[in-house]
């Protein structure tokens, strides 16, 4: 609650924590378990309009420019306490946006709607194993050839990688650094293009592929953009996505606060409830100091935002922020709720197994404490 949250904000909430009470939360442990959730997902997230929102009527999208649409949609999502759910379901967040961005009329007109109708999943190829967030030294290649590119490389870590359609994929297209880049848009069945799954830590119920390249045929016409301009268009989804990935972190904080306090308002020991010790009060003030924190440094970026600013520097040090309150208020629920917060298909469980994937992905703690630094000067 607060004055940036109207009642068209208020409405979409109950929209989706509707959607989320009933389609996701009886099924997020099976689906945990399994290492999947069902395609099906994906259209009925499209029919109550969240893998639309914000995106371009036109595509079948519903274009709000707000982004704190992003902030609610991330805080009930986060209820599941599945952060892999989340990626897999809204990874057409970072793959379709350089699309729309620079890409052809007739390629948005050909992906877009698809993408957002939820018929057709669409991926992010940038990550490689020979580096992660030093995008601009990617080794992927796409040779010119004929009336298309010849593409041989791989990439590593890639969300939706087993189950996508479409994948935005970065190519050195020309020379070192950021102006040799192209994107180019691949497609699942392209001959010579493979992929395998990875097991992971956390986000289980996420699939998580290396993607492999061998003498891939991709047509002129999925160029996104210009050739080796395709680095502009990797850069401009990354603020959008770190307000997603700091709400979405800062509302996982929150429900490890939530089960931890409704644990210790139950748990009896030493003949009191466990959250009449002092200790565990303390626990739980530190917890509420920093989600209290962090979120109105959340709502400070995001009203610049709004103002038309782009603060690099600040919506850097949010991630931090975010991923290291995230981390606390895992470790102290966590603490708090003893062995039942260790037992698989408790939520404070699932989300202390995914901090560090908050804390990396995204650009990591490190690259954003660097980040912030040269955008201040320092």
């Amino acid at each position: 609650m607060g004055p940036l949250y109207n009642d068209d904000h208020r409405a979409w909430r109950a929209t989706l924590r509707k959607f989320v009470e009933a389609e996701m939360m009886p099924h997020v442990d099976e689906w945990e378990e399994a290492g999947e959730f069902p395609r099906e997902l994906y259209k009925k997230a499209a029919e109550i309009g969240l893998l639309g929102l914000g995106y371009p009527e036109e595509y079948g999208g519903t274009p709000v420019d707000d982004p704190m649409y992003s902030i609610v949609t991330a805080e009930e999502l986060a209820r599941l306490g599945a952060g892999g759910v989340n990626a897999s379901l809204m990874v057409h967040g970072i793959g379709l946006p350089p699309v729309l961005a620079i890409g052809s009329a007739a390629l948005k007109a050909r992906v877009a709607p698809q993408v957002l109708a939820g018929e057709k999943i669409h991926a992010l190829g940038i990550t490689e194993p020979s580096g992660g967030s030093d995008v601009a030294n990617l080794k992927t290649r796409a040779t010119r050839d004929g009336d298309g590119y010849i593409v041989n490389g791989s990439k590593i870590f890639i969300t939706g990688g087993m189950r996508a359609d479409y994948y935005t994929v970065a190519v050195r297209t020309g020379g070192p650094g950021p102006k040799g880049i192209s994107l180019l848009l691949l497609e699942r069945d392209m001959p010579g293009f493979t992929r395998t799954p990875l097991k992971k830590q956390g986000w289980w119920s996420s699939d998580t592929a290396a993607l492999y390249f061998d003498d891939v045929r991709v047509p002129k016409e999925n160029l996104i953009g210009e050739e080796n301009n395709g680095f502009i268009g990797i850069m401009l989804n990354f603020n959008k996505e770190r307000i997603g990935l700091a709400a979405s972190a800062v509302a996982f904080a929150r429900v490890c606060f939530e089960d931890a306090l409704a644990w210790a308002r139950d748990r009896e020991t030493f003949g009191k409830r466990l959250a009449d010790h002092q200790v565990i009060r303390h626990k739980f003030a530190e917890m509420a100091r920093q989600i209290a924190a962090t979120q109105a440094y959340l709502e400070q970026c995001v009203v610049r935002v709004k103002e038309g600013e782009t603060p690099v520097a600040d919506l850097s040090l949010l991630k931090v922020q975010a991923t290291l309150t995230m981390e606390f208020c895992a470790r102290e629920a966590m603490q708090i709720m003893g062995g039942a917060g260790y037992m698989r298909g408790c939520r404070v469980e699932r989300i202390y197994r995914e901090v560090r994937v908050n804390a990396i992905g995204g650009g990591s703690e490190e690259i954003m404490r660097d980040l912030a630094a040269r955008q201040l000067g320092i």
